[in-house]
């Protein structure tokens, strides 16, 4: 007998789930009450609901649960106990996992849940049941100001975010005062005069607001030195990206003052944006004081008569060698099983925050570290930073992997991080979207075992700093899905694509992500389709005229999908129920409970249909009066549907 399919629903953290389960005590704290003058506990994301299944006495002698609980589930149950006059058992679940599930009565019949109507197709002609774990991660409300920088009024959950990565050096130059760059290095390399007074200058302007952003990544604030290091690729590079800390108090020079920082994250707050620092704790430069007065601290160079550099003498990927390698052999390596070395490290990033004001921090590299180093600083942000605050400070990890999940969900946890950069889900959206490799059943089948995975709140992407612009990979004749362009990034740069098709499936690609689980990052240039091949063509300066007809549609429907996140809290707390799917279109509806919107997807080159839509409708991208529940999508298009 073939064993019913998981069908493809996928929760997410949901404020609003309206799904019957139950929470256990400790994991349900009570919703905050805008009369009350005291604030609720927050619960960390993450959260485990107690998910309790139950099935009446008929008789019979056996009942397992089986479903997509474990990777195994459905061929190997959960026997179920009887308890209270019913069959029972319960799972400890990751708030917002969905669980597909049924019965296996006697070991010989498949039975739906008969107290819960909520069912999608199982993929065999019948139907799963759903149930989702929905124990409310409920973020605590600011009462007070931290640092010099406080924070916006009101409660933020962190959830509702939209990101953007601001490459401080090739941003905006908001002061030619310290423009200055480093001899011997050639332009790209080079610094190119973005500083915090430009970032300022576009806060100020409302130019993050058109997006619908509330959150900024800025880069490494810590100061570098002004010398060439030797890249990889045999060109000279300056230390414009922040990587390479020396002074680990004091902010870097070519960007502005620690109190102009300060001053940026005020402005930020006042405009209800939140600001994140990317903090490097992997490494520092070899002209670090630190490194002179405690080379103790620091993993030596020399290991089994090599020297160990990542990926040449020692090994990214080896579970030991990873933590000691250094990524350049100028960039010394911190040894964290050293506890002082580590109370340095931690200290100095608490100090940052609390000088600046920072609500969270991009944490670089994590793989690279021992964990303890994130289990200290997390103890530390809950005791000394969030009582000040009043606010959940928000830590996201850079773990670059692109299919071991695993390895991610390791580091997420209520003492570790609130989530990190979904790299899977990136490679699956730029395979099957942005190439059109696959079909989006493919899309659909790993979402359905990726929301609920990690447990946290994850950074959905599909751009960033340390690959080729994305656009790249959208054209007609596309790159690979990880590729930086080889010497393409001095030799031959890549240019702006003529025809619309690659923006278009950018757009697609970007519905998808401002409209469903996880935090979407937006890396600078990206909502004007910059192109560029890897480090350093990928950071080019921000083009912020001479933008073609189609780098601006591009940027209009990012900013309507930004309004349109912010207007409808379903799509960052509901959950997702696939509607209809094809080689190449995809709908899914997003609930919280409280409204439902549809989305649909056509990653194609030619018309394609997409079901389960309301009967009548309007798409928020487009404002058009959609009937359904069989909707015609354009080539490359997307709709966002509300039902009126």
């Amino acid at each position: 007998m073939a064993l019913p399919r998981s069908a493809r629903v996928v929760a997410w953290l949901g404020a609003a789930a309206g799904l019957v389960l139950a929470c256990s005590p400790d994991a349900l704290p009570s919703r905050p009450d805008p009369n009350a003058t005291a604030a609720p506990a927050c619960t960390p994301a993450g959260t485990p609901c107690a998910l309790v299944f139950s099935y009446p006495l008929t008789g019979a002698h056996t009942v397992e649960l089986r479903g997509d609980f474990a990777a195994n589930g459905w061929q190997s149950g959960v026997p179920m106990q009887v308890d209270g006059g019913r069959w029972r058992v319960e799972l400890q679940l990751p708030d917002g996992q969905a669980v597909r599930y049924k019965f296996l009565v006697d070991g010989t019949q498949w039975v739906n849940d008969p107290a819960n109507p909520a069912t999608e197709p199982d993929g065999v002609g019948g139907v799963n049941s759903v149930k989702t774990a929905s124990c409310a991660y409920v973020p605590c409300p600011v009462t007070g100001t931290g640092g010099s920088g406080g924070a916006a009024p009101g409660v933020f959950d962190w959830r509702s975010a939209v990101m953007y990565f601001v490459f401080v050096d090739r941003f905006f130059n908001g002061d030619v005062g310290n423009d200055a760059t480093v001899a011997g290095v050639e332009p790209p390399a080079n610094y190119q005069g973005g500083d915090y007074a430009g970032v300022i200058a576009k806060l100020e302007d409302g130019y993050f607001e058109s997006l619908g952003v509330n959150a900024l990544w800025l880069t490494v604030p810590m100061n570098n030195p002004n010398v060439a290091g030797a890249g990889s690729d045999g060109h000279a590079y300056s230390a414009y990206h922040g990587y390479w800390p020396t002074d680990l108090d004091q902010s870097e020079e070519h960007f502005g003052s620690k109190a102009l920082l300060a001053t940026l994250v005020d402005t930020a707050h006042a405009r209800g944006i939140k600001v994140l620092l990317d903090y490097a704790m992997n490494h520092v430069h070899s002209a670090a004081p630190i490194y002179q007065q405690h080379p103790e601290w620091f993993w030596p160079l020399q290991f089994n008569g090599n020297n160990c550099v990542c990926g040449d003498g020692c090994d990214w990927n080896d579970s030991y060698q990873q933590k000691r390698c250094w990524f350049r052999d100028y960039l010394p390596d911190w040894n964290f099983t050293v506890p002082e070395a580590r109370a340095y490290s931690v200290d100095n990033a608490i100090q940052w925050v609390v000088d600046t004001g920072a609500d969270g921090f991009r944490l670089d590299a994590v793989k690279h570290i021992e964990l303890d180093w994130i289990l200290d600083l997390r103890a530390r942000v809950r005791d000394e930073v969030e009582p000040v605050s009043g606010q959940h400070f928000y830590m996201v990890g850079e773990t670059f992997e692109s299919g071991n999940r695993d390895v991610l969900k390791f580091y997420v946890g209520s003492d570790r991080l609130d989530g990190q950069f979904d790299f899977p889900l990136r490679g699956n959206l730029v395979e099957r979207i942005l190439r059109r490799s696959g079909t989006m059943y493919d899309l659909d089948a790993f979402l359905a075992t990726n929301d609920g995975y990690y447990g946290g709140v994850m950074s959905t992407f599909i751009g960033n700093h340390d690959l080729a612009r994305v656009v790249n990979t959208a054209l007609d004749q596309p790159w690979g899905a990880w590729d930086n362009g080889g010497s393409s990034a001095w030799d031959n740069p890549p240019g702006l694509p003529a025809n619309a098709a690659p923006f278009e499936r950018l757009a697609v690609a970007y519905t998808f992500l401002f409209t469903t689980k996880g935090i979407p990052l937006v890396y600078y240039g990206d909502e004007v389709a910059m192109p560029g091949a890897g480090d350093p063509d990928n950071r080019r300066f921000m083009q912020w005229d001479g933008l073609s007809q189609n780098q601006v549609l591009l940027r209009d429907h990012m900013a309507r999908l930004g309004a349109i996140r912010r207007d409808h809290p379903a799509l960052w707390r509901g959950w997702r129920s696939t509607l209809s799917v094809s080689n190449d279109t995809y709908a899914y509806s997003m609930s919280d409970g409280v409204e439902t919107l549809y989305v649909g997807l056509n990653r194609g080159d030619n018309p394609g249909a997409v079901g389960g839509m309301p009967a009548v409708g309007r798409d928020l991208l487009t404002g058009a009066k959609l009937e359904g529940p069989n909707v015609n999508l354009g080539p490359r298009s997307s709709v966002v549907v509300v039902p009126e």
